[in-house]
């Protein structure tokens, strides 16, 4: 069973509480908006770590990584990009098991036609009423058990 910690909208702010909860993951998934080059720097060394570029993020360290990521962790093919309305592939068809987004920095987590849909909100600074958030995932073979937390 993989132990996946999944994260978006730091925007250059990572949280003691919450590096804490990024301790001992077998992976990072980050969705955007990372902010800084110290946040990715620091995400690498936790961790093995996925993560695409949001559209705060500028510069020559940002201009490397990838707008969205097509992987797969065990038996379960994920798609990870920072907006989901850039999607630009047809989730069943490429059989995907999950897509992982960010932006909205709004929880949210639902299922179309097989193929489930994560945001895990954001880590980074509250913005309006929203609350602090990330996700866990469970993974075993295909088999999501998919978790938030609020801090």
């Amino acid at each position: 069973m993989l132990n996946i910690a999944v994260i978006s909208d730091t925007h250059g702010l990572l949280r003691p509480e919450v590096l804490e909860q990024l301790q001992g993951r077998d992976h990072i998934i980050h969705a955007g908006d990372i902010g800084s080059y110290e946040t990715f720097q620091q995400l690498q060394t936790l961790a093995p770590l996925t993560i695409v570029r949001g559209n705060v993020d500028a510069g020559a360290w940002a201009n490397k990584i990838p707008v969205s990521e097509f992987f797969q962790l065990d038996n379960s093919l994920i798609y990870c990009l920072h907006n989901l309305q850039d999607l630009d592939l047809d989730p069943v068809a490429a059989e995907l098991n999950l897509i992982i987004s960010g932006h909205t920095h709004q929880p949210a987590l639902f299922e179309k036609d097989g193929v489930h849909y994560l945001n895990p909100g954001s880590i980074g600074p509250r913005r309006f009423s929203l609350p602090i958030s990330m996700a866990t995932i469970q993974l075993q073979g295909a088999e999501l058990d998919i978790e938030f937390i609020e801090f």
